[in-house]
């Protein structure tokens, strides 16, 4: 009962104990509640004398309806226990997929750290030191523990994420590039894969921390600044949108003199004289450096000047590119054709990890809006039309086949980045150096291909009649009859924890048996403290 008065929502209680008649009547309605009674007189008396005591006691350690919700919560975290070190706190809270670096729960972190600095030996979180820390953040706890996530089974699908990764591993094709100096450099053994989804729940495996340089992953970012900054009009009166067919750095326009599109060399080299055209190359590096950070979630983004260098000193082709565009006048009047191959070196030289660019490509899966801050960094249009162009023309020589057997917008790059889109549920960032023929990472590409194989992520997926794949955004199928075993069981035993636990998850607590049995009904022949919890629920007062 000590459990059971410390986690009694004090603004149920009230209703309760004012609502006698209710109660009795609800009583009424349903006689079979109290065969096991020797009076209902006797056992109404049973039942308002735990109530009202349970709801003195809370009194006592309530102040607001809200430290009710916290109560629950934190049993349920604990699983019914009144202590826990704060290192379980933090495993249940990644096996949601939140993690404690995310700055959403910043707040929250920063004081359980405080407490730990002001405690000697381990620390243990109790319901007071719950509620002191996780009062801004109660609604997004709530979130990722009820299971109202994007991805509701996590740790489930992260684990199937870990083993795709190792089968990938084994991949040992591929050459690293070498026409960029510093580009040879990285060692072929490196592997790493990070996702975010649109709620923020992340996971990383591999070599994730490694910065390596955008190369061509910026294109897409930098076209969807442009749009965003000066719509799809103006963008595309100086490129086109159609697949090129041809190579990425081949001297090559379309029929009207445009590059064919922002996601081969010269349509990249030409998005960058569209970028704040009238500001010097210093104010426009900063502004596209501010937009990348912001779409990062402000994790790590640097720029190596090494690599800008070996760029500029190994682009011939390039600069080949950009005379061709000139002669043909495709730059906006004013534009600097050197300034804008300069900046676009520049561009191309940021450096993320994998970490940050997955936030990145959640950003575009998110519609503009940065998962882990929900911050807008870019227009919808923007992004509608940036991973339009990224599934038709995001991976070089490979695009087609990537529509086909992936169906999912992707970027790739020199470095061995694939960035991958999920639209509405998750960003992906795969490194690997090893490049294939065209120029992608041989393990990304197979990583991807592995991914789609095994959930229905590819945009035809879902057609009707399809063969069926897991699908990570629902719960198992079977779920709604475990559900009414688990929570029959747990009235019936009178397991008030776990119907603590079943009630925050959302669990539907009317769910019926075979006999048309409700938890309420088994609760109420067993008596007490079950019978208590269930109550507010037959009231119509389970939702806050």
């Amino acid at each position: 009962m000590h459990c059971l008065r410390a986690l009694r929502l004090s603004k149920l209680l009230q209703v309760i104990s004012k609502n006698t008649n209710t109660t009795r009547n609800f009583l009424f309605m349903h006689p079979a509640c109290c065969l096991i009674r020797n009076s209902t007189t006797t056992f109404l008396r049973r039942t308002y004398t735990h109530i009202d005591h349970s709801y003195n006691k809370m009194n006592m350690h309530s102040t607001s309806p809200s430290s009710g919700v916290e109560n629950m919560l934190f049993y349920t975290i604990t699983e019914g226990r009144d202590q826990v070190p704060i290192s379980y706190f933090n495993a249940a809270l990644k096996k949601t997929g939140l993690q404690p670096s995310d700055p959403r729960l910043r707040e929250c972190m920063e004081k359980l750290g405080q407490a730990m600095t002001d405690s000697v030996g381990e620390v243990m979180m109790d319901r007071d030191l719950f509620h002191r820390c996780v009062g801004g953040n109660i609604v997004l706890l709530i979130q990722a523990f009820r299971k109202k996530f994007i991805i509701p089974e996590f740790d489930v699908f992260a684990q199937k994420i870990d083993e795709i990764y190792k089968t990938v591993q084994e991949q040992s094709d591929g050459q690293v590039a070498d026409y960029i100096p510093q580009l040879a450099k990285f060692s072929p053994e490196l592997w790493g894969v990070s996702l975010c989804t649109v709620d923020g729940q992340r996971h990383s495996v591999g070599d994730t921390k490694q910065p390596f340089c955008l190369q061509s992953c910026v294109k897409p970012l930098q076209y969807a600044i442009a749009v965003h900054e000066s719509g799809t009009e103006n963008v595309h009166n100086y490129v086109g949108m159609e697949p090129s067919g041809l190579k990425f750095n081949v001297l090559s326009l379309d029929e009207e003199d445009k590059p064919h599109n922002p996601m081969v060399n010269a349509g990249a080299i030409l998005i960058s004289s569209l970028i704040k055209p009238l500001s010097n190359k210093a104010e426009k590096f900063d502004y596209v450096m501010e937009f990348v950070k912001k779409m990062a979630g402000q994790e790590y983004v640097g720029f190596s000047n090494a690599t800008f260098q070996s760029e500029k000193e190994t682009g011939d082709r390039n600069f080949a590119i950009g005379y061709y565009m000139k002669e043909k006048k495709c730059f906006p009047p004013g534009a600097d054709m050197i300034d804008a191959l300069d900046f676009y070196f520049q561009l191309c030289s940021i450096e993320v990890t994998c970490e940050s660019g997955s936030v990145m490509a959640a950003t575009l899966a998110n519609g503009g809006i940065c998962p882990i801050t929900g911050e807008r960094v870019l227009s919808a249009e923007a992004v509608r039309n940036t991973l339009s162009l990224m599934h038709s023309c995001g991976m070089y020589d490979f695009s087609g086949q990537m529509a086909f057997h992936v169906g999912l917008p992707a970027k790739s790059g020199v470095s061995g980045a694939i960035l991958l889109v999920i639209p509405n549920v998750t960003g992906v960032m795969c490194w690997s150096p090893p490049l294939d023929r065209v120029g992608n990472s041989v393990r990304g590409i197979h990583f991807c291909q592995e991914l789609v194989s095994q959930f229905n992520f590819h945009n035809y997926d879902n057609l009707r009649h399809f063969v069926k794949k897991q699908d990570p955004r629902r719960q198992d199928g079977d779920d709604r009859n475990k559900s009414v075993f688990n929570l029959m069981f747990a009235a019936f035993s009178g397991d008030v924890s776990a119907l603590r636990r079943f009630a925050l998850s959302s669990v539907d607590m009317d769910l019926k048996d075979y006999d048309s049995r409700t938890a309420l009904h088994i609760a109420s022949a067993e008596g007490g403290a079950t019978f208590q919890l269930m109550m507010p629920c037959s009231l119509g007062m389970k939702k806050l």
